[in-house]
């Protein structure tokens, strides 16, 4: 007669069972992403672990392994999904008219920055790629191919990638000085008095007529006063 096992050793660590996932406990992989994300946040992606993030998402490290492969491909993937209100305000940027594009992309960024529960994660992805170059590799091929090269794709200028980058400088500066910094009057000001000066100085990066480098020079140095 063949023994049945003990209760509580008829399933692998890491695999919910049927009872858990209809209660509602995230799945596996849901997990280990939340789980890395805090964990690169804490310790950064160098001292980031597989066995720290599989500790944390209460799996064994295998199956982290399994779901994601390597650290730089689950950093890769916690990153894809941090940035993933990102990609929604790339999408409604690319539905209105070009002349209000700046202000869709202001009150965008100001609703996500706002939000700790949308804030956090993108914080803990920005954390870890300042700190090191694989990071910043990942998190830069990421911003380039689902934000910014799609952005410029909608202007016609001929430096449409440099102004779809000063347009995006210009919102996480001030959100990271409004929302992490927390400088001041800049912090509390009032959103929509902030969104009203911002959101022009959005678009004309996106569209306002270029001054070239000869014109700003003269504008700079005087030399075109009389």
């Amino acid at each position: 007669m063949t023994a049945r096992p003990a209760a509580g050793h008829g399933r692998k660590r890491g695999r919910p069972s049927l009872a858990a996932r209809v209660a509602g406990e995230p799945a596996a992989p849901e997990r280990i992403l939340s789980s890395a994300r805090t964990e690169f946040a804490a310790r950064g992606y160098d001292k980031a672990s597989i066995r720290a993030i599989a500790r944390g998402a209460e799996v064994d490290p295998a199956l982290v392994h399994h779901y994601f492969g390597t650290k730089e491909q689950v950093f890769e993937k916690a990153v894809e999904t941090a940035f993933s209100p990102a990609v929604a305000a790339r999408d409604q940027a690319l539905a209105v008219d070009l002349d209000q594009v700046g202000e869709t992309m202001t009150r965008f960024i100001f609703r996500v920055w706002g939000n700790a529960v949308t804030r956090e994660p993108l914080l803990a992805i920005v954390r870890s790629a300042v700190n090191n170059e694989t990071a910043a590799a990942i998190f830069r091929r990421l911003v380039t191919r689902q934000l910014l090269s799609v952005l410029a794709g909608r202007l016609t200028a001929p430096d449409a990638e440099l102004r779809v980058e000063l347009a995006v400088a210009q919102l996480v500066g001030t959100a990271m000085l409004r929302y992490v910094i927390k400088v001041e009057p800049l912090a509390s000001t009032d959103a929509e008095v902030l969104i009203a000066r911002l959101a022009p100085v959005v678009q004309h990066h996106l569209t306002g007529a270029d001054l070239g480098i000869a014109g700003a020079g003269r504008e700079l140095t005087g030399t075109d006063r009389d």
